[in-house]
């Protein structure tokens, strides 16, 4: 088994609290709402959105697989960090352990934000992940970034 790592740092004009609120803490009503046509529904399988908590992601019809497990290991809400690992889904197959995120919102000049990740790809046997591998499911949450800062600009009372 081989551990490769990915970072990944992105600004926002929309502060750390307002993003790390919509993209974790309220995740799982608020991209749904926002992007029905990949993400059909998020339902909490076990605990309460906090560390241990397990979330399955229901993708929309037409996309490659059904359907993904998180599992939120540190969820930090007064540094803005959350670490969650990919436990269950196609994105694993037959390649793949394991995949753990850590994403960290940080205050930036005039109440923007850096948004950091990482990305640590655990592999079974001899394999060895490429970045152009997993470019695809960067832009995804790239896109994903972009529509709830849209949002939260145009609806600058929510999380605030």
């Amino acid at each position: 088994m081989g551990v490769k790592t990915f970072t990944h740092e992105v600004e926002s004009p929309v502060s750390a609290s307002r993003m790390f609120h919509a993209l974790i803490v309220d995740s799982h009503n608020l991209i749904p709402k926002l992007m029905p046509q990949g993400i059909k529904s998020v339902d909490l399988l076990q605990g309460d959105g906090g560390a241990g908590t397990i979330k399955q992601i229901n993708f929309g019809e037409g996309t490659q697989s059904k359907y993904m497990k998180h599992r939120i290991d540190v969820l930090d809400k007064k540094n803005f960090l959350c670490k969650y690992s990919l436990i269950e889904g196609a994105m694993l197959g037959d390649k793949l352990e394991s995949i753990v995120y850590e994403v960290k919102f940080e205050a930036f000049s005039d109440g923007k934000c850096v948004i950091k990740s990482t990305s640590e790809y655990h592999t079974l046997g001899d394999f060895e992940i490429k970045e152009e591998e997993i470019k695809s499911g960067k832009e995804r949450a790239m896109a994903m970034y972009k529509v709830v800062e849209a949002h939260l600009l145009e609806n600058p009372s929510l999380y605030a």
